[in-house]
C-alpha cells in the first residue's frame, strides 16, 4: 500500500480506504489509486485482512485423491461456500500421506472447520477434532462421536438394487464388500437382510473387498477361476462401489463373459464414472451435490451457533437403471 501510495501521491491512510471501498475519497481518486494498484500488479490480501480480524472464512475439505465421488462432492462444494462467503482450501489423503496429515495441513492454514469425505476415523478422533475446528463427516456416520454428518441411507438403496434383481429373476446375487470404506458395514448388512427377506439365505455371499478397481478386478478373476472350475457363475453382483463394479466389469468381460447377458453388476454412487463407461453402469445414486450443500451449510451454521446440538442429514437414494443389468440368463 505504501508503493500505490507513493505513485498515487497520496497517503497510505487513503489508499486504505478506497481498497476498503470506504467513504473518504473523491471519485477521481479512487480511480487513480485503482489504476495505480492495477498498474504494479498490487493485490489487497484478503486472508491476511480476515486474520487479522481472527477470522478465515475458509473450509477445510479432506478428500481421498482416487475416490471419483469425492470429486462429485468437491463440485458441490464450491458453489456453496462461495454463496455463505467463504472460501475452500482442499488437502488430499493418499498413498503414503495419512487422512490425519491431511487434516493437520487444513489446521495449519487455520480453517475455521473441516469437512472430511468419508474419513476412516473412530469417534475419539472426531471428538479430539471438534475441539480444534467445527467438523463434519460426509459419507461416514461414525457412532457416539458429537459432530455433525450427512450420508444416504444406505440400507434403503441397497434394498432398492436387491429388490429390483430379484424382481427380475435373480437368486444367485453375491455382494463385494467395500472393507472399511464409508458406508460398507451398512451395505452389507443389507444385502445380507434382502437376501433373507426374499428366502435366499443359502445364495448369501459376501466377498471381501475395498472400494477400489483392483478389488473388482480381483473378484472378477476370482468368479472366472471358479467358472473355469466347473462352478456356476452368480447371475448378477452388487459392488460396494461405482470403483468396484467398473473392476469387475472389466474382468469379465476380458474372460469372456457378457454383461448383462451372462452376469448383472450393479454399483453404488453414481459418479460421474458411471457414466464413462461403454455401456452405462447401473448404480445407486447418491444426490453429491445436496450432500455437499448440507455439509457446507452445517459447517457454516455451526460457525455461526457453536452451541447448537450435533446434526444429522439422511438423504434418500436412488436406483438409477443403466445397461449393466438385465434378467439372468435363461429368464422367461
Amino acid at each position: 500500500m505504501a508503493d500505490v501510495a507513493d505513485r498515487a501521491g497520496v497517503s497510505r491512510a487513503l489508499v486504505s480506504i478506497v481498497f476498503r471501498n470506504q467513504p473518504g475519497a473523491s471519485q477521481e481518486t479512487r480511480e487513480r489509486v485503482l489504476r495505480v494498484a492495477d498498474e504494479i500488479g498490487y493485490r489487497p490480501d484478503s486472508a491476511a485482512r480476515l486474520l487479522a480480524r481472527g477470522r478465515s472464512r475458509t473450509l477445510g475439505v479432506m478428500f481421498t485423491v482416487h475416490q471419483t465421488f469425492h470429486s462429485d462432492l468437491i463440485e458441490g462444494i464450491y458453489p456453496e461456500a462461495e454463496r455463505l462467503g467463504y472460501d475452500v482450501l482442499l488437502s488430499a489423503a493418499a498413498e503414503g500421506r495419512s487422512e490425519a496429515k491431511a487434516v493437520e495441513a487444513l489446521l495449519g492454514h487455520r480453517c475455521e472447520a473441516l469437512i472430511l469425505l468419508g474419513p476412516d476415523v473412530v469417534p475419539g478422533y472426531l471428538d479430539e477434532l471438534r475441539q480444534r475446528a467445527v467438523t463434519v463427516s460426509v459419507g461416514h456416520r461414525v457412532p457416539r462421536a458429537r459432530v455433525d454428518f450427512v450420508h444416504s441411507a444406505e440400507a434403503k438403496g441397497v434394498r432398492q438394487a436387491m429388490d429390483y434383481l430379484v424382481e427380475l429373476g435373480h437368486r444367485a446375487i453375491v455382494h463385494i464388500d467395500g472393507g472399511r470404506g464409508p458406508g460398507s458395514a451398512e451395505r452389507r448388512r443389507s444385502y445380507r437382510a434382502a437376501m433373507r427377506r426374499h428366502g435366499l439365505e443359502p445364495e448369501i455371499r459376501v466377498i471381501p473387498g475395498e472400494h477400489t478397481e483392483q478389488s473388482g478386478i480381483e473378484t472378477g478373476q476370482l468368479l472366472l477361476a471358479e467358472r473355469d472350475r466347473g462352478l456356476p457363475l452368480p447371475t448378477a453382483v452388487l459392488a460396494g462401489n461405482d470403483r468396484c463394479a467398473m473392476g469387475v466389469w472389466m474382468a469379465l468381460a476380458r474372460g469372456g463373459v457378457d454383461v448383462p447377458r451372462d452376469i448383472s453388476v450393479v454399483g453404488y454412487d453414481d459418479s460421474h464414472l458411471s457414466h464413462l463407461m461403454p455401456i452405462g453402469l447401473t448404480t445407486v445414486r447418491q444426490d453429491a451435490v445436496l450432500m455437499a450443500e448440507y455439509a457446507v451449510r452445517f459447517a457454516v451454521e455451526r460457525l455461526e451457533n457453536p452451541e447448537l446440538e450435533p446434526r444429522e442429514a439422511v438423504l434418500d437414494p436412488k436406483l438409477v437403471v443403466r445397461g449393466t443389468s438385465g434378467p439372468p440368463p435363461g429368464a422367461a
